[in-house]
């Protein structure tokens, strides 16, 4: 009995003696001090480095991913309230807590963060951006030259207006790019052979891909004949206009968004920076330096796009007329090709 139900007096003090010593005042939530303990320790970055970053504005020693966790980790208004006005033994508060409390010693110490953040993300996101646009470039020069996607483009002509002989549509001279995608919907009376499949015809005919078949004395739709150069066909294409392929990924509304919100956050990095200015370290001057580089760095980078972005009008206004004039999407052209080379592929292989 009295080893089962009477209470052990003892092990009731040593649970007071624990309560009493646990701290007091926490600061923060229990839980979200011990999450903020794991990911502090996660990155074995000392309070000491931290400060020296934050101070001297020097963060090559943390690098991006202590710097976002940091932000993660920001105490709300009220906690950093409660952290400042803490008079307290330190040793009292949680490690969390510690490190939270000497961070928030720092002037503007959340906001040197988002700064050396922004700073130290900058060339990457440049780097993209270069290369968005020199896809975008590259792939305005693919579709000019591309001799295969001209033949291609003169066949679905000549297979339109052979279509419609004697009709007033029967001598055009141009077709809307779109009609690419249209190709494999138009059947023919025995409702499997497509309007594509006489295309790809025609430009073997036009000696567009060399055959070892004679398909000049025998115009006769052969399937095995449209598998073997249709997949050439696409295959070829595939190669030629690779930077179309990628292109057709992007979104120019996105890329245009993008530099925009690099001119907006650096502009606040600069105002921001200003009023750091009188406290002591470094902090003022190392940004000042990197926002005058940045700056000429996205003036550079808006010529690129401008750039990019006339090409673009330009080749889309010579293969598809006045689509640009009707305000559809910018890299439209880029989509319908890539789109028209996935049909064909899938058609020749099915």
């Amino acid at each position: 009995m009295e080893s089962q139900f009477v209470s052990d007096s003892s092990s009731s003090s040593k649970k007071e003696e624990t309560q009493e010593s646990a701290p007091e005042n926490r600061v923060l939530d229990p839980k979200k001090s011990h999450n903020i303990a794991i990911l502090l320790n996660a990155l074995h970055v000392t309070q000491e480095e931290v400060y020296e970053a934050l101070v001297e504005g020097n963060a090559d020693g943390l690098g991006a991913e202590m710097l976002e966790t940091l932000l993660k980790v920001a105490p709300t208004k009220e906690e950093e309230i409660k952290l400042k006005d803490y008079r307290g033994d330190i040793s009292k508060l949680e490690s969390a807590e510690r490190f939270l409390k000497s961070v928030l010693d720092i002037p503007f110490a959340f906001k040197r963060v988002e700064a050396l953040l922004y700073r130290e993300n900058f060339e990457n996101e440049v780097k993209y951006l270069r290369s968005s646009f020199q896809t975008l470039e590259a792939a305005c020069e693919e579709l000019k030259n591309s001799r295969l996607f001209l033949k291609l483009l003169e066949a679905v002509l000549q297979t339109g207006n052979r279509m419609n002989v004697g009709t007033d549509h029967g001598e055009a001279t141009a077709f809307k790019l779109d009609t690419l995608l249209k190709l494999v919907d138009i059947k023919g009376t025995d409702g499997k052979t497509t309007l594509l499949h006489y295309v790809v015809q025609e430009i073997i005919r036009s000696k567009g891909v060399e055959s070892s078949n004679n398909t000049e004395t025998n115009p006769a739709f052969n399937e095995g004949i449209f598998k073997k150069q249709g997949l050439q066909i696409s295959d070829t294409l595939n190669q030629e206009l690779s930077h179309v392929k990628k292109a057709a990924g992007m979104d120019s509304h996105v890329l245009s968004g993008y530099v925009t919100k690099l001119e907006v956050e650096l502009q606040k990095i600069q105002s921001e920076c200003d009023e750091m200015q009188d406290f002591n370290g470094n902090f003022y001057g190392s940004m000042r330096m990197f926002v005058t580089e940045a700056e000429t760095e996205l003036r550079t980078i808006k010529i690129d796009e401008k750039k990019a972005l006339e090409l673009v009008k330009d080749v889309t206004e010579h293969f598809d007329g006045d689509s640009v004039k009707e305000g559809v999407y910018p890299l439209r052209i880029f989509m319908i090709v890539r789109d028209f080379i996935g049909i064909l592929n899938d058609t020749a292989t099915s």
